[in-house]
């Protein structure tokens, strides 16, 4: 058998926040991940979409970031990004 060929392989610990909440277009979903892998950032998964992105203030800045990570419409999106501002 050959011996696999890790990049890396560590054990870290993290702190995970479940939450879901109603916007006025949608319901979401989310755990919010806090490490010191992601210099600061959070990983953000969406439970329902399976998509998820690492998120930072800069992120939340960027225009068009959130709609592409999560495909999620522009209204959307808003409550999202609005709900980030206070946990990242």
């Amino acid at each position: 058998m050959e011996e696999r060929f890790f990049l890396y392989n560590d054990l870290i610990d993290s702190k995970t926040r479940f939450v879901s909440f109603m916007g006025e277009q949608s319901r979401f979903d989310l755990a919010i991940i806090a490490t010191d892998r992601f210099y600061g950032k959070k990983l953000v998964l969406d439970m329902q979409s399976n998509r998820f992105a690492i998120i930072g203030h800069d992120d939340l800045e960027e225009e068009g970031y959130i709609e592409h990570a999560f495909q999620l419409e522009e209204e959307e999106a808003t409550e999202l990004r609005s709900f980030l501002y206070e946990v990242v």
